[in-house]
């Protein structure tokens, strides 16, 4: 006997990555539970939301997080599911049953990762207040509540909203804020997009990422980590598990219609930790000048001369500076930077090994697969496919 088949529509912004990744939870339970539905997913959906009562179809799963969307949706007669963040007053959640990332815990694993490299200070970097940006107030709540019942100051900056035309001027207006801060300091960014603002406005200013600023996102978004010469540390929402909970939730409301109000918070799948926040207490001026050049440019194929010429002292000096501060060698620094990065790539993309090995700045392919052979016993390709083996293990 087959199920009755159901017309479904998902509102959501598939140019958001918290909204794609949702929409791929929702795929995996329709292939999970093999329901008999016809999904639709508009590119503009805002164009008819004025008449979305009036569409012939028989469920719905939202992002709530949109004000237009919550309001369009009130009076709908239709099974609506919503999608979005969580809220500290349970009177701000809306009637209708509802699965949320929990942007306490979002906050929370974001602040333990900062803490646990040994940081005292905090600060967190926002959006300014409006209805359909609520989730952001909520963070920085979550943000400001944790830093004082921990005992610490937090330093919370809105900043202004992003265009063509503020650009610069939000650019400035961070980089000013950063600047007036204490140091070292750890930043929570609100989402990777503002935390890559950090990062740009860190490069702007010269301020070295991560001895003076270490800095973590929240989305785990790839555009934002492979736009930024740093990597991005970033909290990794469970998004997927939120779109499979909400169909579930769904195909039950469909099957057994309730007047039960559902709500579910989901927590963060845990911390993507790279280059942004791998902070170690360095004291030396000269030693952190040297790894801000490196970490921005090891990847280039510069040589330890370059480094001595940009910090301004002898190569003796800085060598026993680093052995010093590090433990090992200016040229060590280096070839582990792109050894990293390399495995990075390796681990994270699809792209090419000789493609990684330029990216990387190895002279060759050829050359990369000896330090590979040379580090691990085993070629680029063998490191990729053994780490991806263990991952889905």
């Amino acid at each position: 006997m087959f199920e009755v088949r159901h017309s479904i529509s998902l509102l959501f912004n598939a140019n958001k990555v918290y909204d794609r990744q949702i929409i791929e939870g929702i795929g995996n339970y329709l292939h999970a539970s093999k329901v008999n539905w016809d999904v639709y997913l508009e590119e503009d959906f805002y164009c008819r939301l004025e008449h979305i009562n009036e569409w012939s179809g028989d469920g719905i799963i939202a992002d709530f997080d949109s004000e237009a969307i919550r309001n369009a949706l009130q009076s709908c007669e239709k099974p609506v599911i919503g999608v979005g963040g969580s809220y500290n007053n349970p009177d701000d959640y809306p009637n209708v049953p509802y699965v949320a990332t929990d942007n306490v815990q979002v906050v929370s694993e974001a602040f333990n990762h900062l803490k646990s490299k040994g940081l005292e200070r905090f600060a967190f970097y926002g959006l300014p207040g409006d209805a359909s940006h609520q989730w952001a107030k909520e963070r920085e709540t979550a943000f400001t509540q944790l830093v004082t019942s921990e005992g610490y100051k937090g330093h919370v900056f809105r900043g202004v909203t992003t265009s063509p035309d503020t650009w610069q001027y939000a650019i400035n207006r961070l980089a000013d804020w950063l600047e007036s801060l204490p140091k070292p300091i750890g930043i929570i960014a609100v989402t990777d997009s503002r935390a890559r603002h950090i990062l740009q406005a860190c490069e702007q200013i010269g301020l070295p990422v991560p001895d003076k600023v270490s800095v973590i996102g929240i989305d785990d978004d790839d555009m934002a980590r492979f736009l930024s010469r740093i990597s991005l540390s970033s909290v990794t929402q469970g998004c997927v598990d939120i779109g499979f909970r909400a169909a579930k939730l769904l195909h039950q409301r469909l099957i057994r219609p309730s007047d039960k109000l559902s709500r579910i918070l989901v927590p963060p799948a845990g911390v993507a930790s790279r280059q942004s926040t791998d902070f170690k207490a360095l004291c030396d001026p000269y030693v952190i000048q040297a790894m801000q050049f490196i970490r921005q440019n090891a990847t280039r194929g510069i040589k330890v001369e370059q480094v001595t010429d940009f910090v301004g002292i002898s190569r003796s000096n800085l060598e026993q500076r680093f052995l010093e501060e590090r433990n090992q060698t200016v040229h060590a620094e280096i070839h582990n930077e792109k050894l990293n990065r390399a495995c990075k790539m390796l681990e994270e993309t699809d792209v090419a090994t000789k493609e990684i090995a330029s990216l990387c700045g190895y002279p060759s392919l050829q050359y990369m697969y000896a330090i590979f052979k040379k580090h691990f016993e085993k070629t680029p390709t063998q490191y990729r496919n053994e780490y991806r083996d263990s991952s889905e293990s």
